[in-house]
């Protein structure tokens, strides 16, 4: 998006991005999306929104968590989307970032990282991305399992942390599996997430009816007792789709 506002100030925010932001959230289909990230155009001409990965990279060098959250709570979902609380019923969440670069991103895991008890094996998944294996969700109820074990691990990221300067962390229940491929993260991250519910972070503040975090921002993704099961494919008809796709099958050349 392009971001005109105030183009002589010393450190630009996201502005006209959040109208961008607004605008495509009113517009059909596309006010069905859950996550919006939306950055500058004009501080990386070069940036291509198909390259997912640099895209990631670009705005998590740039972002603000203190400023640059912008939630929607109890408002209308993708009616396919489990997520939420009901039918219907979940959050957006507005993620917009601008200006140069704030911070570089670790590709490796900082030496002697402690962790909460019941999470462990954390994982690079991106340059800035780290996933953390979660003790299992078994209710999602006020004061539940999720909430209090999402918040233990909020509350343990002190800027002493080694992973404070971690801009995003995942708590998943596989991280070996979602640190494996881009496709597997994006998949975990953004369908078992519900913004409202299973975010948080280290330095967690409300202000002015405003949430953001100091240090870096949790997203809870694992399977909750309401989400669908994992669809698992079964070998014996992957094998015969397989067949019939094969030289010789009567579905060869079309699947």
């Amino acid at each position: 998006g392009s971001e005109r506002y105030v183009p002589y100030a010393a450190e630009r925010t996201p502005q006209e991005l959040l109208t961008q932001a607004n605008a495509i959230l009113g517009q059909g289909q596309l006010s069905l999306a859950k996550y919006l990230l939306i950055a500058a155009d004009g501080d990386d001409p070069r940036l291509d929104l198909h390259d997912v990965g640099a895209f990631f990279q670009h705005v998590l060098r740039r972002v603000d968590w203190t400023r640059d959250l912008h939630f929607q709570t109890r408002t209308t979902i993708d009616t396919l989307d489990y997520s939420g609380t009901g039918l219907n019923a979940g959050s957006k969440l507005v993620i917009a970032a601008a200006g140069p670069p704030r911070r570089e991103l670790a590709v490796d895991l900082p030496p002697g990282v402690t962790l909460p008890d019941g999470f462990g094996d954390p994982r690079i998944c991106l340059p800035g991305i780290v996933a953390v294996q979660g003790p299992r969700v078994t209710s999602t109820e006020a004061g539940s399992d999720a909430a209090e074990s999402l918040q233990r691990f909020g509350r343990s990221l002190t800027p002493d942390h080694r992973l404070w300067s971690v801009p995003l962390i995942v708590v998943v229940d596989d991280s070996e599996f979602v640190a494996r491929s881009l496709n597997n993260f994006l998949w975990v991250t953004f369908t078992r997430s519900n913004p409202a519910a299973d975010i948080d972070g280290g330095g967690a503040f409300t202000e002015h009816k405003h949430w953001g975090c100091r240090g870096p921002l949790v997203i809870d993704a694992r399977i909750k007792p309401h989400h669908a099961p994992p669809l698992i494919a079964d070998a014996t008809v992957a094998r015969r789709v397989d067949q019939l796709g094969a030289a010789g099958g009567p579905l060869y050349g079309i699947i």
